[in-house]
């Protein structure tokens, strides 16, 4: 394999693990992502000369340990830096290999997710950090432009060294909190990525599905995190049929199930009753659950009511609320859904999927005007092309 070729390779599957092990002596995000960045750019001109090194990912880790201590050698405050410089010294001298290259990624991903940085710069973040995506590929994922995101990092990283953010695992008083914060990070990354589809650039669904596997392997028998990695695989196991010929959005009921990843599917299954099983229920496990019924023939629309209001307790939302609502349509009592949508007008007003969800009941209730006007809300406000050629073809139904 090309040098080029083996250090990309390298970086995609072990630019976490490296990170975090450079973080975990460094104590600064900064500083360790510069010599890991330095580290690989020496690389590419080594491993040409010389061929590739019988650990890779070990001559990375001791590139990048040398870099920091030429970055620490560069401070103008070096004083204080000795006692890091000889810490450092010492483990560039023991020459890692990978398999002595300790897993500190649990660590990273709660310092990337900590409560005091906001929902998107957690994102941003943990894609740059954990995932390895450039910072362009990281802007792209929110149409931001790359000088705009490569600030947003930065300031990140500023604000953990500033803020004092601590480079560990959460203690038990903290834990679930915190790893609740986790999963929604996670899972943001796959809803960012469901929603944008290819045009994110990279594939956001499964970088969210390749961090979920890593906290499982993590944090092992925890039954939110195995229901949060059962959710994306039941939901991201559709992707193929979720887009319609003509370029229409189809749901599961309408969905071409011969295009489903059944292997996918199958693997979801497993890892939600193996969760469940342990008897300890939370959000997680109930939208996964939700995801499941939904594939399932037929589907039981009065279970997936009472899971919503099983969520609503965990999650008290309007979303959550008007989720409910349509699947009480969906059980077949539409006055009571209509009435249950309604009452949400004022808080999710600027929500597409509510106008979408109550111009589809509306119209069963043979209210077509004030459907009319709900579907061409709701077309005003999507965001894709697949969406809007949905709620298109039910507005022409209409007429």
């Amino acid at each position: 394999m090309r040098p080029k070729a083996a250090l990309a390779q390298v970086l995609r599957q072990d630019r976490g693990r490296l990170l975090a092990a450079l973080v975990a002596r460094t104590r600064d995000l900064q500083r360790a992502e510069d010599a890991l960045q330095e580290a690989a750019a020496s690389a590419l001109v080594h491993w040409e000369r010389a061929g590739l090194p019988a650990s890779p990912q070990g001559w990375l880790l001791r590139a990048a340990l040398r870099k920091a201590i030429d970055g620490y050698r560069r401070d103008a405050s070096l004083s204080r830096h000795r006692e890091a410089m000889a810490a450092l010294a010492g483990d560039e001298a023991a020459e890692p290999d990978a398999q002595a290259i300790p897993d500190e990624r649990l660590r990273l991903i709660f310092t990337c997710c900590h409560p005091a940085l906001e929902q998107k710069t957690r994102v941003a973040l943990t894609l740059r950090s954990l995932c390895g995506l450039t910072t362009a590929e990281v802007a792209a994922a929110f149409l931001d432009s790359e000088t705009a995101m490569g600030q947003r990092l930065s300031r990140a990283r500023a604000k953990i060294a500033g803020a004092g953010i601590a480079f560990r695992v959460p203690g038990p008083e903290d834990f679930p909190d915190r790893l609740n914060s986790v999963l929604t990070t996670v899972y943001l990354i796959f809803t960012t990525g469901y929603v944008a589809g290819p045009e994110a650039g990279a594939d956001l669904c499964e970088e969210a599905i390749f961090l979920a596997r890593l906290l499982v392997a993590l944090v092992p028998d925890a039954p939110e995190v195995e229901g949060a990695l059962a959710l994306l695989l039941l939901t991201h196991a559709r992707a193929a049929a979720r887009v319609a010929p003509d370029g229409a959005a189809l749901p599961p009921a309408a969905q071409d199930r011969a295009l489903w990843d059944m292997t996918m599917l199958r693997e979801g299954e497993r890892l939600l009753e193996t969760a469940l099983n342990r008897r300890s229920a939370g959000p997680f496990q109930i939208k996964a659950a939700i995801a499941a019924l939904q594939s399932a023939t037929p589907i039981d629309w009065p279970q997936i009511v009472l899971l919503y209001a099983r969520l609503h307790a965990f999650e008290p939302t309007a979303v959550v609320r008007l989720n409910q609502a349509v699947a009480v349509a969906e059980a077949g009592h539409l006055e009571a859904a209509l009435a249950g949508i309604e009452a949400l007008g004022s808080e999710l007003d600027a929500y597409q999927p509510f106008h979408a969800a109550r111009a589809h009941i509306l119209a069963r209730c043979g209210r077509t005007d004030a459907a009319r006007s709900a579907y061409g809300r709701a077309i005003a406000l999507a965001v894709t092309d697949a969406d809007r050629a949905f709620l298109a073809a039910r507005l022409a139904a209409l007429e």
